[in-house]
């Protein structure tokens, strides 16, 4: 039986790999894959809609079904994920030393409505009390390189909102005094981010929590969320003629990232063996941090619809059901 042929446009990680280097195939598939950053291949989607599936920022993606032209499907397989808060960076002269400080302070932002700026900012509310109402925002993503300028994001009425200057970037106004904190700072090389400015070192910038691994642990004991930054889309007129496509694709990246599991356990025996690891956490290693499926992962999924209503960038809280492709809803 002749093979589906799909284009795939994807970031690339230990659990992606496999299927991006043809190891894993989707069955009854022919992926045509592509290996492309984050940033660019989220603008690149937005705006053209390049591949038939892809990674994608979940943020946009709640934004694009919210306006109802989404030509997308999402299907619950989450390639990324972070305690982005612990990733703030402040200037030292700043008197900033705990979060509640940034209340009035410039904070810049790639781009507004990106996942790891929602999921930064509801932690700091939430946590911290810090409302975004509270804080100057500095966006460095402007014009047609900018998610937003695909989605229609228009900044939420009373947000104190401003674009940094095309000659300027976050780690620049950094450096020149000109913001005070940067809720996250992309400086790999690709379409859309600019910031280029090697911060780590430097004696004017610090970052907000010295110890983000502490930090990360406390958020997940307090609130269970390991925040999901990444899903991946399928083109709903693909879907509409090929049900099967969901499942042999999440299928697919769910054997590739079981395999890239199995190597680190079977790596973990070796040290277990020769007295170098401790059995308790070979256990740890066991779990799952990056569980795929819907009911795994319903409460952070929830969690982020909720937050991005309460954002200003989606109009309602999303159901699930509106996003995610109907055949996948029992993973």
């Amino acid at each position: 039986m002749a093979q589906l042929p799909i284009s795939l446009g994807f970031g690339s990680n230990v659990r992606t790999r496999p299927v991006l280097d043809g190891l894993i195939e989707p069955e009854g598939i022919e992926l045509r894959s592509t290996a492309v950053h984050g940033s660019e291949l989220f603008w690149r989607q937005l705006r053209f809609a390049e591949f038939d599936v892809s990674e994608m920022s979940l943020s946009s993606l709640l934004m694009l079904t919210a306006s109802g032209k989404s030509p997308w499907w999402a299907l619950p397989i989450f390639t990324s994920r972070q305690f982005f808060h612990t990733g703030i960076l402040v200037r030292t002269d700043k008197g900033i030393n705990k979060p509640e400080d940034l209340k009035g302070k410039r904070v810049g932002v790639p781009e507004y409505q990106q996942t790891a700026a929602l999921w930064a900012r509801g932690a700091l509310k939430h946590e911290f009390g810090v409302d975004p109402m509270n804080c100057e925002w500095w966006m460095e993503r402007v014009g047609e390189l900018s998610h937003g300028g695909a989605t229609g994001f228009t900044p939420p009425p009373g947000l104190n909102f401003n674009k940094i200057p095309a000659e300027k970037s976050i780690g620049s106004m950094l450096l020149n005094d000109e913001l005070d904190a940067t809720l996250l700072y992309l400086t790999d090389s690709n379409l859309v981010d600019r910031s280029r400015v090697e911060l780590s070192g430097n004696p004017l910038i610090k970052p907000l929590f010295p110890d983000r691994e502490a930090e990360g642990a406390r958020f997940y004991k307090s609130t269970g969320l390991f925040p999901i930054n990444h899903g991946v889309i399928v083109r709903r007129s693909i879907l509409d003629q090929n049900p099967w496509v969901a499942q042999s694709i999440f299928d697919a990246f769910e054997k590739a990232k079981n395999s890239a599991r199995d190597r680190l356990l079977g790596l973990s025996t070796v040290y277990s063996d020769l007295g170098l690891l401790p059995s308790e956490d070979r256990t740890n290693l066991e779990i799952d941090p990056y569980p795929y499926g819907i009911k795994a992962n319903r409460n952070v999924l929830e969690t982020v619809t909720k937050w991005s209503n309460e954002q200003g960038l989606t109009p309602r809280v999303m159901s699930l059901e509106e996003v995610f492709a109907p055949s996948i809803m029992g993973t």
